[in-house]
Protein backbone atom coordinates (compact mmCIF):
# COMPACT_ATOMS: atom_id res chain seq x y z
CA UNK A 1 0.00 0.00 0.00
CA UNK A 2 1.52 3.23 -0.67
CA UNK A 3 0.00 6.49 0.16
CA UNK A 4 0.92 10.10 -0.56
CA UNK A 5 0.97 13.58 1.42
CA UNK A 6 1.73 16.90 0.90
CA UNK A 7 1.11 19.24 3.35
CA UNK A 8 2.90 21.40 6.28
CA UNK A 9 2.00 20.90 10.00
CA UNK A 10 2.29 23.80 12.81
CA UNK A 11 2.33 22.63 16.37
CA UNK A 12 0.33 25.04 17.78
CA UNK A 13 -1.89 22.54 19.09
CA UNK A 14 -0.04 19.74 20.07
CA UNK A 15 -3.22 17.43 20.84
CA UNK A 16 -2.72 17.58 17.23
CA UNK A 17 -0.28 15.12 17.17
CA UNK A 18 0.36 13.57 13.63
CA UNK A 19 -0.69 13.62 10.32
CA UNK A 20 0.74 11.54 7.68
CA UNK A 21 3.86 13.31 7.57
CA UNK A 22 7.29 13.30 7.71
CA UNK A 23 10.46 14.93 8.59
CA UNK A 24 13.24 14.93 6.04
CA UNK A 25 16.48 16.63 7.48
CA UNK A 26 20.10 16.08 8.44
CA UNK A 27 21.95 17.72 11.63
CA UNK A 28 25.13 19.72 11.09
CA UNK A 29 27.90 17.99 10.11
CA UNK A 30 28.38 15.65 13.65
CA UNK A 31 28.94 11.48 12.89
CA UNK A 32 27.96 10.50 16.63
CA UNK A 33 29.16 6.59 17.72
CA UNK A 34 27.23 4.20 16.75
CA UNK A 35 24.21 3.49 17.86
CA UNK A 36 20.55 5.34 18.30
CA UNK A 37 21.13 7.98 20.61
CA UNK A 38 18.31 10.40 21.91
CA UNK A 39 17.83 13.86 21.62
CA UNK A 40 18.35 13.60 25.45
CA UNK A 41 20.12 16.73 25.62
CA UNK A 42 18.80 20.02 26.39
CA UNK A 43 18.36 21.88 22.97
CA UNK A 44 19.69 25.05 22.60
CA UNK A 45 17.52 28.68 22.00
CA UNK A 46 17.61 28.20 18.32
CA UNK A 47 16.25 26.03 15.83
CA UNK A 48 17.10 25.14 12.56
CA UNK A 49 15.76 25.23 8.71
CA UNK A 50 16.71 22.32 6.10
CA UNK A 51 15.69 21.52 2.61
CA UNK A 52 16.59 18.72 0.47
CA UNK A 53 15.58 17.72 -2.98
CA UNK A 54 14.86 14.12 -2.11
CA UNK A 55 15.13 11.64 1.16
CA UNK A 56 14.63 7.46 0.59
CA UNK A 57 14.46 5.95 4.26
CA UNK A 58 14.21 2.44 5.16
CA UNK A 59 12.42 1.69 9.00
CA UNK A 60 10.24 4.62 9.60
CA UNK A 61 8.38 5.52 12.35
CA UNK A 62 6.79 8.80 14.15
CA UNK A 63 5.68 9.34 17.12
CA UNK A 64 5.25 13.10 19.47
CA UNK A 65 7.96 13.70 22.19
CA UNK A 66 8.78 17.11 24.23
CA UNK A 67 12.33 18.13 23.73
CA UNK A 68 13.26 20.57 26.74
CA UNK A 69 16.09 23.01 26.45
CA UNK A 70 16.48 26.63 26.97
CA UNK A 71 15.66 30.26 24.99
CA UNK A 72 18.70 32.15 23.98
CA UNK A 73 18.57 34.12 27.01
CA UNK A 74 19.08 31.17 29.35
CA UNK A 75 15.68 30.21 30.77
CA UNK A 76 13.85 27.10 30.71
CA UNK A 77 11.51 26.02 28.07
CA UNK A 78 10.30 22.77 26.14
CA UNK A 79 9.00 22.22 22.45
CA UNK A 80 6.87 19.72 21.55
CA UNK A 81 8.23 17.70 18.54
CA UNK A 82 7.20 15.21 15.82
CA UNK A 83 10.21 12.74 16.04
CA UNK A 84 10.65 11.13 12.38
CA UNK A 85 12.73 7.90 13.05
CA UNK A 86 14.61 5.79 10.15
CA UNK A 87 16.69 3.20 10.48
CA UNK A 88 18.46 4.26 7.45
CA UNK A 89 18.35 6.93 4.75
CA UNK A 90 19.84 8.90 2.10
CA UNK A 91 19.54 12.85 1.47
CA UNK A 92 19.98 14.36 -1.67
CA UNK A 93 21.07 18.31 -1.54
CA UNK A 94 20.78 18.79 1.67
CA UNK A 95 20.62 22.35 3.19
CA UNK A 96 20.58 23.42 6.60
CA UNK A 97 20.44 27.16 8.47
CA UNK A 98 20.74 28.57 11.40
CA UNK A 99 21.02 32.33 12.33
CA UNK A 100 22.54 33.66 15.22
CA UNK A 101 20.97 36.67 16.27
CA UNK A 102 22.50 39.75 18.09
CA UNK A 103 25.89 39.17 17.96
CA UNK A 104 27.90 41.94 19.08
CA UNK A 105 28.72 44.36 16.33
CA UNK A 106 28.29 42.03 13.88
CA UNK A 107 24.41 41.85 14.26
CA UNK A 108 22.94 38.79 12.76
CA UNK A 109 25.08 35.66 11.73
CA UNK A 110 24.01 33.15 9.60
CA UNK A 111 25.17 29.38 9.22
CA UNK A 112 24.88 27.27 5.88
CA UNK A 113 25.86 23.73 5.50
CA UNK A 114 25.48 21.98 2.05
CA UNK A 115 26.11 18.31 1.49
CA UNK A 116 24.95 15.53 -1.08
CA UNK A 117 24.65 18.15 -3.98
CA UNK A 118 26.68 15.56 -6.25
CA UNK A 119 26.34 12.20 -7.69
CA UNK A 120 26.84 10.71 -4.04
CA UNK A 121 23.86 11.56 -1.32
CA UNK A 122 23.86 11.82 2.46
CA UNK A 123 23.76 8.20 4.48
CA UNK A 124 22.74 8.10 7.58
CA UNK A 125 22.20 5.36 9.91
CA UNK A 126 19.61 5.08 13.20
CA UNK A 127 18.48 8.76 12.22
CA UNK A 128 16.26 10.72 14.55
CA UNK A 129 14.82 14.03 14.08
CA UNK A 130 12.92 16.56 16.14
CA UNK A 131 10.66 18.61 14.02
CA UNK A 132 8.48 21.76 14.91
CA UNK A 133 7.29 22.64 10.93
CA UNK A 134 7.48 20.74 7.57
CA UNK A 135 6.46 20.61 4.03
CA UNK A 136 7.12 18.27 1.75
CA UNK A 137 5.59 15.77 -0.95
CA UNK A 138 5.52 11.90 0.24
CA UNK A 139 5.23 8.11 -0.30
CA UNK A 140 4.67 5.69 2.25
CA UNK A 141 4.96 2.02 1.55
CA UNK A 142 3.09 -0.14 3.86
CA UNK A 143 2.13 2.41 6.76
CA UNK A 144 0.38 1.82 9.46
CA UNK A 145 -1.28 4.86 10.96
CA UNK A 146 -2.57 4.84 15.01
CA UNK A 147 0.31 2.13 16.37
CA UNK A 148 1.13 2.65 19.52
CA UNK A 149 4.63 4.13 19.62
CA UNK A 150 6.48 1.20 21.40
CA UNK A 151 4.61 -1.08 19.13
CA UNK A 152 6.07 0.84 16.08
CA UNK A 153 8.67 -1.65 15.24
CA UNK A 154 9.40 -0.69 11.82
CA UNK A 155 11.68 2.00 12.61
CA UNK A 156 14.40 2.12 15.19
CA UNK A 157 11.95 2.41 18.17
CA UNK A 158 11.76 5.22 20.44
CA UNK A 159 14.78 7.14 21.30
CA UNK A 160 16.79 6.34 24.59
CA UNK A 161 16.11 8.88 27.17
CA UNK A 162 13.17 10.57 24.50
CA UNK A 163 10.34 12.29 26.84
CA UNK A 164 7.57 10.43 24.77
CA UNK A 165 4.66 8.46 26.00
CA UNK A 166 4.56 4.49 24.66
CA UNK A 167 1.33 3.97 24.46
CA UNK A 168 0.73 7.61 22.29
CA UNK A 169 -0.33 8.02 18.74
CA UNK A 170 2.71 6.65 16.34
CA UNK A 171 2.55 5.05 12.47
CA UNK A 172 5.05 3.73 10.90
CA UNK A 173 6.15 2.56 7.40
CA UNK A 174 8.38 -0.22 5.41
CA UNK A 175 9.74 2.92 3.62
CA UNK A 176 9.35 6.61 2.51
CA UNK A 177 10.47 8.89 -0.23
CA UNK A 178 10.11 12.66 0.49
CA UNK A 179 10.87 15.44 -2.17
CA UNK A 180 10.38 18.88 -2.04
CA UNK A 181 11.28 19.15 1.19
CA UNK A 182 11.48 22.43 3.83
CA UNK A 183 11.89 22.00 7.58
CA UNK A 184 12.37 23.30 11.02
CA UNK A 185 13.27 21.09 13.63
CA UNK A 186 15.20 21.39 17.04
CA UNK A 187 17.07 18.39 17.05
CA UNK A 188 18.31 15.69 15.29
CA UNK A 189 20.51 12.55 15.95
CA UNK A 190 21.92 9.97 14.33
CA UNK A 191 24.14 6.57 15.05
CA UNK A 192 26.24 7.41 11.71
CA UNK A 193 26.20 10.31 9.44
CA UNK A 194 28.12 10.78 6.35
CA UNK A 195 27.89 14.27 4.54
CA UNK A 196 29.79 14.13 1.12
CA UNK A 197 30.95 17.53 -0.21
CA UNK A 198 30.07 19.42 3.27
CA UNK A 199 30.57 23.13 2.46
CA UNK A 200 29.81 25.57 5.28
CA UNK A 201 29.54 29.54 5.41
CA UNK A 202 29.48 31.73 7.62
CA UNK A 203 27.89 35.34 6.71
CA UNK A 204 26.11 38.19 8.65
CA UNK A 205 22.58 38.95 8.11
CA UNK A 206 19.72 37.05 7.45
CA UNK A 207 20.45 33.76 5.00
CA UNK A 208 18.21 30.91 5.31
CA UNK A 209 17.81 27.59 3.30
CA UNK A 210 14.25 29.17 2.58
Amino acid sequence: MESQVRGGTRWKRFAVVMVPSVAATAAIGVALAQGALAASFSVSGQSFKVTTDRLDGQGFSQYGAIDSGYTLDGKKTAHPVAVSAFKSATIKNLCQSVVTPDVPILGNVSLILRAGGGSTPVKAENLYIDVADLNADATFRNIDIGVAAKDASKGPGIAKGETANPYGFAQQADSVTLTDVKQTAWATTAGTFKLSGLKMSLSTGVKECY
